[in-house]
């Protein structure tokens, strides 16, 4: 952003942050679960969320796992 390289932010934008936000809208709450998930995804463990809110879903954790994956290494 700082370098103002367009073609980087719109892929970032599509390939990252537009399925980051489909997953995460899809259940309400699902903003703290995601964070908790994407953590331990990367080896921090967060602890599972507290009720009445739920932890993404097998499927969905593979999802934001090739997300991740996909940003290769940070």
């Amino acid at each position: 952003v700082a370098a103002d390289d367009l073609p980087t932010q719109h892929r970032l934008l599509k390939n990252f942050f537009m399925p980051y936000l489909e997953l995460r809208n899809r259940v309400p709450g699902y903003a703290v679960s995601i964070v908790k998930a994407g953590a331990r995804i990367v080896g921090h463990d967060a602890g599972p969320v507290r009720t009445p809110l739920t932890d993404l879903k097998p499927a969905e954790m593979e999802q934001l796992k090739a997300l991740i994956d996909a940003l290769g290494p940070q």
